[in-house]
C-alpha cells in the first residue's frame, strides 16, 4: 500500500542552478554522491553512467519529501523534445508542492527573477500559481485556504 509520496527526480545540465531553484522554494542540500557503473547501470538502464546525484529535502518536514537533481556526466543526457511550458500536452505535466504564503512565495520569486507563469487562482480551497523550473519544468505551488 503507499503511504506518501516520496521524492521526484530532475535530470539537469546546470547543478548548481538546479539546486540554487528549489534552494529558493525552502529544500536544503541533505545528500550529494556521484553514482557510476553497477549497480546503477543496471537499475536505471544507462550503460556507462557517471552522474552526480543531489538530495534535497526540506528541513523538519513530516512525511520527508525530496526533490533528486540528477546530472549526467556520461553519457551525455538528451533533451527532451522540445521543453514546451503548454499543459495542454501528454505525459508528465508538472509537479506541486504544498506552501504557507502563496502571495508572500510569488513575490520572493519574482524578486529572484523566476518566472511565474500565472496569478494566483483558487480553485478547491486552494490558492495556486505556476512557475517555471530547472530545464523548462512546470511546477505548481499550492496554499490551502483554511
Amino acid at each position: 500500500m503507499i503511504t506518501h509520496f516520496d521524492h521526484v527526480t530532475v535530470a539537469v545540465r546546470d547543478l548548481q542552478a538546479a539546486i540554487d531553484f528549489f534552494e529558493l522554494l525552502g529544500f536544503a542540500e541533505d545528500k550529494r554522491v556521484v553514482i557510476k557503473d553497477e549497480p546503477f547501470a543496471g537499475y536505471m538502464g544507462v550503460r556507462d553512467i557517471e552522474a552526480d546525484h543531489v538530495t534535497l529535502a526540506i528541513p523538519g518536514v513530516t512525511p520527508r519529501f525530496e526533490v533528486q537533481v540528477l546530472h549526467y556526466r556520461t553519457p551525455e543526457a538528451e533533451a527532451m523534445a522540445k521543453n514546451d511550458p503548454r499543459l495542454d500536452k501528454l505525459g508528465f505535466n508538472h509537479i506541486c508542492f504544498a506552501v504557507t504564503d502563496a502571495e508572500a512565495m510569488v513575490r520572493h520569486l519574482k524578486d529572484r527573477g523566476v518566472e511565474v507563469r500565472s496569478e494566483l487562482k483558487n480553485f478547491h480551497s486552494r490558492q495556486l500559481f505556476f512557475i517555471t523550473g530547472p530545464e523548462g519544468i512546470t511546477v505548481e505551488l499550492a496554499e490551502w485556504i483554511k
